[in-house]
């Protein structure tokens, strides 16, 4: 058997573990070290794993991860989610859907806070959703566009996913940051528009529109201050060259937590859950990262990346086709595995692939940026893409009133614009690099 073939029948093995529901990170982890043990031998595979797990772990850079988890579960555990819901509902609901609308809005900033698609989905889920079927808006539009919502996570900093994204490629955080933003903003202005549209061609889906008085818009934006207050003082921070990611998150943490304990919100049973939350998840994550490295050591020894990328490269295949069955390909993956897992198994595969073509003439470093920000948003597709979705999941567990296929129903109106916005930042890199040239 050729060490190519090698390469593929571990990746094979890998989806069957997880097919049987085997933990991520053992899923990748056991076909590795036989692999490797198949490629090179015991006595190597012992050498690779003292120093390999260590080397993984002890990156300062992955410190910026565990932290900006503990400044989404202070705000998660303290009550900011209200107050973004309802002044984006106080601004958005003189539309009709307007409450829809602010559920997406409302899903953006938390989102830019949590950097989780999970506790996005949830959190804001739990105070919209009552709301929404209160006022009489379709279980299939209220359960959708707060799925869809919760997927702005993973789409806006501090997204977890994408900082994994720049520490696996040694791309500058802060810039990888910046590049996310203008792809995210165009998410949620889609999606807003993909709302204002389907009322009009579906208007029993949702209630008349119920503006709000300019007192109540103004009380509403007094309650949301401390939120705007973090995100100046963390974003602007590291965009500012003050401190840097890490010291940004550290001082995030620090803030949400003050704030929360001001709003008298942040009890001892939710401090040691946010702390529980935090170190759970990101144990999760090193975990899935020692995996990750344990099958990319074999597959790196099976030579199948850089096999890979020479068949590619010397294939009469133009770049962009290469690169939207590259996205075709997370969107399948994305049915078995979860985006922090793709990403940490994927990358190392086929990032050389594409910084070995040529896309417009960017340089290097544009490149990288580019492809983490399509990564992201085909990971954001894969949440709420059937048949797994698992935001969609979330939904069903927290509107058990819903039967699961109206939202999948629902989710196909917003999966139409998501697969327009991919097209658009494939074929138009400068929607994504425009503000890093800007601020660089």
């Amino acid at each position: 058997m050729s060490t190519m073939m090698i390469g593929i029948s571990l990746f094979a093995f890998m989806l069957v573990l997880m097919a049987i529901r085997v933990p991520i990170a053992i899923a990748m982890f056991v076909p590795g070290a036989v692999g490797y043990v198949f490629l090179s031998g015991w006595d190597p595979l012992m050498a690779h794993l003292r120093g390999a797990v260590y080397g993984r772990v002890s990156v300062y850079d992955l410190s910026v991860i565990p932290l900006f988890m503990l400044m989404g579960a202070f705000a998660v555990n303290g009550g900011l989610s209200k107050a973004l819901f309802d002044f984006a509902n106080a601004l958005l609901g003189r539309f009709k859907g307007g409450m829809a609308m602010a559920g997406i809005l409302a899903c953006a900033a938390f989102g830019a806070i949590s950097g989780s698609t999970v506790a996005t989905t949830a959190t804001i889920a739990q105070v919209a959703y009552p709301e929404m079927r209160r006022i009489n808006y379709s279980g299939r539009l209220a359960t959708a566009a707060l799925a869809t919502g919760g997927t702005m996570g993973v789409l806006l900093p501090p997204s977890v996913t994408l900082m994994v994204y720049a520490i696996l490629t040694e791309q500058n955080i802060t810039k990888t940051f910046l590049a996310a933003y203008a792809p995210a903003f165009l998410a949620a202005a889609g999606y807003i528009a993909a709302i204002a549209i389907y009322v009009r061609l579906k208007p029993e889906h949702a209630p008349e529109a119920q503006a709000a008085s300019a007192g109540e818009v103004m009380e509403a934006a007094g309650a949301v201050w401390p939120i705007a207050l973090i995100f100046a003082a963390v974003f602007g921070g590291i965009y500012g060259g003050i401190f840097t990611p890490t010291e940004g998150a550290a001082i995030g943490s620090t803030l949400t937590f003050i704030i929360a304990l001001l709003k008298r919100q942040m009890t001892m049973p939710k401090i040691i859950a946010s702390i529980r939350t935090a170190a759970v998840t990101s144990g999760m994550i090193f975990m899935i990262f020692i995996g990750a490295d344990m099958i990319n050591a074999a597959l790196a020894l099976s030579q199948l990346p850089n096999q890979l990328a020479e068949v590619i490269a010397n294939a009469d295949i133009a770049p962009v086709v290469v690169m939207a069955a590259i996205m075709v390909f997370y969107i399948i993956l994305g049915a078995v595995m979860d985006e922090m897992s793709m990403i940490l198994l994927t990358v190392p595969v086929l990032f050389p692939v594409i910084m070995g073509l040529d896309f417009y003439g960017l340089n290097p470093s544009d490149k990288a940026l580019w492809f983490g920000v399509l990564i992201l948003t085909v990971c954001a597709i894969g949440m709420i893409f059937p048949p797994v979705g698992l935001n969609v999941y979330i939904m069903n567990g927290l509107a058990k009133d819903v039967p699961m296929i109206e939202t999948y129903k629902g989710v196909t109106l917003f999966l139409a614009w998501d697969f327009m916005r991919l097209a658009l930042l494939i074929l138009f890199p400068g929607i994504t690099l425009w503000l890093v040239r800007v601020l660089s």
